[in-house]
């Protein structure tokens, strides 16, 4: 019940106060600074909440919290339910007694401009584990506390932990190429003899996760008693070596060798004139309804646990979703395979109640069936500046683009840009003349105010929810964004901020337009 009221507090906003307008932050916790190369969610993640607080921001959004694997990105995380243990606060750990001060002072810090996810593992997990390793030989069996967490989690952390263990066992490869049959096949009496093989193994992962959830909800705690909800996001897709999809063959479309065989990804356009391939397996929808969807029940169930909101990723994909076969080197020679549709929100309405609290991220080609499906189910989608200036076909200026200010509704949540996009100010100087006149026009502001005026107008917009990526109330440029789609390297979920960043004297300047746009 207890993990339940933040959740019920957020409904209550949702169904009874329908003219709330609120301002939020999008910055996910590796982004804060830290001695080891990637944040985490202790003490610079608690000052962060504080500020918000202070300046009557409302809403903090993040990214997914999941471990993740190849390419470090969020959206392709080893298990979508468990937390990702480099954010665990190794301070945190000090404090509580699991680590001695040798063990923090015997690593070097870790100097980087953006996140250096390998010299941060490298520093950072031996710590964690001997944290963990302390935690088994003093307090394991007595804390009720760990016992309740393996009680109430078992039913996923047992085959995380395990998976975690056989990823190192087997040199991080992938799991339906590289393991022995009788386990990628998850035979029984191989998944037994892995467990006793490896008991300890398993068990400092386990250890692992507790800590990542009891910080986590200290720090939800902090949020939510200083009036602030946490935006959670989760990806419609899993990753193809992630513990999901070991665990979960049936719901995906693999064959009987367990070879992947389609692909999702999106159609051709004029941005990518071969679409884009993302390479996650798709789903057997109907494996899905013959238990009542209980999987994504589970994982709505969980995202609601860990944050107030939930974004869903790519939510046209419950519509109909553009599948390649994965024989294919580009997404060409896809085609748009239906989704559940209302079966599947149906479901969550009979579960969690009738007043969802999820933001549809609705961006690219929407049809007519996709937007019934969010309207229906009283969604708010995503409305960005950075694509709100258009032409028509004759070249004249597309007042009736659904993105301006002046024509955004209530029940949206408005953005300067997202995670993948260019930041405000590098959007902006990249435009051509005659772009750059024309959203100088729109705005009356010249070109050193243009970002601030975008800020302002998206506040004044009548959108439910103003969202703005911490980089663009920093005024950063291009160098600042947080991820290039359809590319991979360093410069990808690796944006750090300073510690005076956090106390930046612009959230003073964001609550004083906050104030005069009612958002406060």
């Amino acid at each position: 019940m207890k993990n339940l009221c933040p959740v019920l507090f957020i409904r209550y906003n949702h169904g009874m106060n329908k003219k709330e307008r609120l301002c939020g932050i999008l910055c996910h916790p590796t982004s804060f600074p830290s001695p080891y190369g990637v944040g985490d969610i202790g003490e610079n993640a608690f000052e962060f909440v504080s500020v918000l607080a202070e300046n009557h921001i409302r809403l903090w959004q993040i990214l997914p919290l999941g471990p993740t694997g190849f390419g470090d990105s969020p959206y392709a995380a080893r298990s979508t339910f468990a937390g990702n243990e480099l954010l665990i606060s190794i301070k945190n750990l000090y404090i509580a007694g699991y680590l001695e001060l040798e063990d923090i002072l015997s690593v070097d810090e870790v100097k980087s401009e953006r996140v250096d996810y390998g010299k941060a593992k490298s520093a950072k997990m031996p710590l964690l584990h001997k944290a963990a390793s302390n935690f088994i030989a003093n307090e394991a069996k007595e804390s009720e506390a760990y016992s309740a967490f393996l009680k109430k989690n078992s039913w996923w952390l047992d085959d995380y932990a395990l998976f975690q263990v056989l990823q190192d066992k087997f040199n991080d490869t992938r799991w339906y190429s590289k393991w022995p049959e009788e386990l990628k096949r998850r035979d029984a009496d191989a998944i037994e003899e892995a467990v006793a093989t490896y008991k300890d193994e398993i068990e400092i992962w386990k250890v692992l996760q507790f800590f990542f959830y009891s910080q986590w909800e200290r720090l939800k705690h902090h949020a939510n008693s200083n009036g602030i909800s946490i935006i959670g996001d989760i990806p419609i897709f899993v990753a193809p070596d992630s513990v999901d999809a070991w665990v979960n063959t049936k719901l995906l479309k693999f064959s009987p060798s367990l070879k992947q065989e389609t692909s999702s990804g999106v159609p051709p356009d004029a941005f990518s004139p071969t679409g884009q391939l993302w390479g996650n397996p798709t789903y057997r929808w109907s494996e899905h309804e013959k238990d009542k969807f209980s999987w994504w029940v589970k994982r709505l169930s969980q995202a609601f646990t860990l944050t107030d909101i939930v974004r869903i990723d790519h939510f046209r994909g419950f519509s109909a979703c553009w599948e390649v076969p994965i024989t294919e080197k580009t997404a060409e020679n896809g085609k748009w395979v239906k989704g559940p549709g209302d079966k599947l929100f149906r479901r969550f309405r009979e579960v969690f109640g009738e007043d969802l609290p999820i933001i549809a991220e609705d961006l690219g080609v929407i049809t007519p069936d996709v937007e019934k499906l969010r309207d229906e189910n009283g969604f708010p989608g995503m409305k960005i500046l950075e694509f709100s200036f258009s032409f028509k076909e004759d070249g004249t200026f597309d007042a009736g683009n659904a993105y301006l200010p002046h024509n955004i509704d209530y029940n949206s949540v408005v953005y300067t840009g997202t995670h993948d996009n260019d930041t405000l100010v590098g959007w902006y100087d990249s435009l051509d003349k005659g772009y750059k006149d024309l959203v100088r026009r729109y705005f009356e502001a010249p070109d050193d105010q243009i970002a601030w005026k975008m800020i302002r107008s998206a506040l004044l917009s009548r959108a439910k929810y103003a969202i703005f990526p911490m980089q663009d109330i920093l005024m950063l440029p291009s160098s600042a964004r947080m991820n290039i789609p359809s590319t991979c390297g360093p410069s990808n979920w690796s944006w750090r901020m300073s510690k005076e960043d956090i106390h930046s004297p612009n959230f003073t300047h964001l609550a004083y337009l906050m104030k005069f746009a009612g958002r406060d």
